[in-house]
């Protein structure tokens, strides 16, 4: 008997001034999940995750802009903040007609998704946590630097960012610091991230997104206060070895949401490189219907 996977499928749509690229897969009528990524990757990160969810599910996985293959005109003249990031993914939304979604969001894609929820709690059915941080304490070390520029944002600390952080280097970092078994992790995956974070100018927006960083820790009580009014069935799924989400943040869901399941992965930041299928399992288990 022949299975065949889910195909997926890329589009763009034109929101907020901006041409917002696309992954797609599962039936147009199914539940949604809404996938969003984190720096210094894009949907192109999910495309393991993605075939896993569709059968069950309709899964969407837009470029933030900035990011992937997602087109910001220079006419836009767009300032690169969270806050903006978030009101082009309502855009997004809207256009795209979502009026209920289980949100998967991870480092950058956390706060840029849970605003959302914050602005509008009752389209989220369920939600899922990936290294998506939502309290002070899981701020890991590997903020230092970081936290450093917020303090003094001059442009000696931008380069120190500029050079730890946007660099060959740097990336390979993220996604293999703490992976037992780095031959799992796919090259071009760090590779497309870094060929894309050299077009012209991208340096200059992703330094000006860590400085902006600081102002989503003022909004991790909103988040939280979300968290408790609604109790909305949670995956708190976590890479443990992760230098910049650290664990306690994963455990801090429960304070706000007992009922939250929180599990912790031999793994690294980019923990879907290596555990994609386990956690697709612990989605369709744990969450299941509650995607509705």
């Amino acid at each position: 008997m022949t299975t065949h996977a889910p195909v997926v499928h890329y589009h763009h749509v034109d929101v907020d001034g901006v041409r917002m690229f696309y992954r797609e897969a599962g039936d147009p009528g199914a539940p949604v999940i809404l996938l969003l990524h984190g720096f210094p990757s894009s949907s192109h990160m999910y495309r393991n995750l993605i075939p896993l969810l569709a059968s069950r599910y309709r899964v969407i996985a837009p470029d933030l802009p900035g990011f992937g293959f997602t087109e910001v005109p220079d006419e836009r003249e767009y300032v690169y903040s969270f806050d903006n990031l978030a009101t082009t993914v309502g855009d997004f939304v809207d256009a795209l007609a979502l009026s209920r979604y289980a949100l998967y969001v991870f480092d950058y894609g956390a706060p840029v998704g849970l605003r959302l929820a914050v602005a509008h709690p009752g389209r989220v059915s369920a939600l899922v946590s990936q290294n998506g941080n939502a309290y002070l304490q899981g701020l890991g070390a590997a903020w230092a630097p970081i936290q450093a520029y917020w303090a003094e944002p001059s442009q000696a600390n931008r380069e120190v960012i500029r050079n730890a952080v946007i660099s060959l280097e740097g990336t390979r970092y993220q996604y293999l610091h703490g992976v037992d078994h780095p031959e799992w992790v796919a090259p071009e995956s760090y590779m497309l991230d870094v060929l894309l974070m050299q077009r012209p100018g991208n340096d200059e927006i992703q330094l000006d997104l860590f400085l902006d960083y600081r102002n989503n820790l003022t909004l991790y009580p909103d988040f939280q206060a979300f968290f408790r009014a609604t109790q909305v069935p949670t995956l708190v799924i976590w890479g443990e070895n992760d230098p910049f989400f650290i664990p306690p943040g994963a455990h801090a869901y429960k304070t706000d949401n007992p009922n939250a399941v929180v599990e912790l992965l031999d793994t690294g930041h980019f923990a879907l490189e290596t555990h994609a299928s386990h956690i697709a399992e612990r989605i369709h288990a744990v969450l299941g219907d509650a995607i509705n």
